[in-house]
């Protein structure tokens, strides 16, 4: 084979500047083979070569800033209730070639905001309010070079709905890619990333969602990056570049990794973003929600404040979820503290699936400052089988010490577990309250060593378990 030489090229000139330095190697390849994990976790796509070329690179060091993204997000996001058109809704297009049809308008980010306050949503806290793909035009303006909102979905700007978005006491967020485009075929960032942060802050973006699609060649990752670290892979600096630029502009702005769980990201995310995605892309289905919560129930040693694996857009309200599985679903991205940013149609949402996204006490869990690591799995019992998908979490809250319990099988189960194996649980008595109702289920028990319930196929039982006399 013969190998083609290669520069890769950090455009990120003013970036560079503000920040340290590093210098990597990057491979890669005339003739690749691709090697890929299953749909959704590790290990990330690289490609095996017969002969590289080595390009040397300098990447800033910047790291995001901590005026934001110390808890997870809670918010909204076009993406899975519109895509790029509510016309196409329901056909899964994030990677293909059709025809997108642009209807993602001003009005409609608009009315989801007031959604948040007519449903209570922000009472509870949620705040992002995010336009996803498909709000440019295909071109950047020919002499700024920056990106161009569409006139005809957003007719006054960005920073005309920015200016709505504020005054009902929220934040607003967007949405780019880390390559030549998006993945629907809009201006991406990659090599434009300071005159784009520039142009997202000016307009009073609060948040950014930074996609994967598109990247030239020149920027894929070897199986083996530099030095063994993933963060001087050329995925990792492709990110970078944008951190370095955020943190150049005068405002604060949470930055989200699109990267769908490529590279390793968990082991390096927390130094380039306050989070990121930890698989591929998610559907309204039970399959593809349990394979997401199997994928990060064995990477989340990597959560903590600041830190955050990004589980997927919510599907509560799409496709044929069963109530157990939409309760499933928030809970386990409430207590993995995966940001959770709903994705549908605000104002179709049952009174039950309202009461299940507005839950005070898990969203507590969620969002407790004191606080930042998730609930884990725990072993049951001292002979518990081992489930594909853990089933038993335990994690700790300025309230107590909480235990879920997930049952992963397709039929109603009684789960039991021993008091004496849930981490951190302090000595009996014990009050162990429901977190979704808020009752009460065991008052004072000093004589019981274990507690059980049955569980309905794919739901999730919430308790605090907190001590009798506190």
């Amino acid at each position: 084979m013969v190998p083609v030489a290669l520069v890769v090229s950090v455009i990120a000139a003013s970036a560079a500047t503000a920040a340290a330095a590093t210098t990597t190697t990057s491979t890669t390849s005339s003739t690749t083979s691709a090697t890929s994990s299953a749909t959704y976790g590790p290990p990330p796509t690289c490609v095996t070569t017969a002969s590289t070329a080595t390009a040397t690179v300098s990447a800033p060091t910047a790291t995001p800033t901590k005026a934001v993204g110390r808890l997870p997000a809670l918010g909204w996001n076009t993406w899975n209730a519109y895509q790029c058109s509510a016309v196409l809704r329901g056909i899964y297009l994030r990677h293909d070639t059709h025809v997108y049809l642009a209807d993602i308008t001003a009005d409609l980010v608009i009315a989801a905001a007031n959604d948040f306050q007519t449903l209570g949503l922000a009472k509870a806290g949620y705040q992002y309010v995010n336009i996803d793909d498909c709000w440019a035009e295909q071109s950047r303006d020919n002499i700024t070079q920056r990106i161009v909102p569409d006139p005809q979905k957003f007719p006054n700007g960005i920073s005309d709905v920015a200016t709505q978005v504020h005054s009902l006491g929220l934040k607003l967020g967007i949405y780019s890619d880390a390559g030549t485009n998006t993945c629907a075929g809009y201006p991406g960032s990659l090599g434009y990333e300071d005159i784009d942060a520039a142009t997202f802050t000016e307009w009073g973006v609060d948040y950014l969602k930074y996609d994967n699609c598109h990247v030239p060649a020149n920027w894929t990752d070897s199986c083996t990056p530099p030095g063994g670290d993933w963060y001087n892979s050329n995925s990792a600096i492709r990110y970078r570049q944008m951190t370095a630029a955020l943190d150049n502009q005068n405002t604060p702005v949470e930055f989200s990794l699109c990267i769908w769980g490529r590279a390793y990201v968990w082991e390096w995310g927390s130094k380039v973003g306050h989070s990121w995605r930890v698989t591929g892309d998610i559907v309204p289905t039970w399959d593809s929600i349990i394979s997401i919560i199997t994928a990060n129930a064995a990477i989340l040693d990597y959560v903590d404040f600041y830190s955050h694996n990004d589980m997927d857009m919510m599907e509560i309200g799409n496709g044929n979820l069963t109530v157990q599985e939409e309760r499933s679903h928030f809970a386990v991205w409430a207590f993995m503290k995966s940001p959770i940013l709903l994705g549908t149609t605000l104002s179709n949402l049952s009174t039950d699936q309202l009461s299940i996204i507005t839950n005070p006490a898990l969203l507590a869990f969620h969002q407790d400052d004191e606080n930042g690591a998730p609930a884990k799995p725990f072993q049951a019992t001292s002979n518990a089988p081992t489930t594909s998908s853990p089933e038993y979490y335990a994690g700790e809250s300025k309230k107590g010490t909480h235990v879920f319990i997930l049952n992963t099988s397709n039929s109603s189960a009684t789960k039991t577990f021993d008091y004496d194996q849930v981490p951190g649980i302090s000595e009996p008595p014990y009050i162990v309250t429901d977190m979704w109702s808020g009752e009460t289920v065991v008052n004072c028990t000093s004589q019981s060593t274990s507690f059980s319930v049955n569980v309905d196929a794919h739901d999730t039982k919430a308790y605090l378990i907190t001590h009798a006399d506190d």
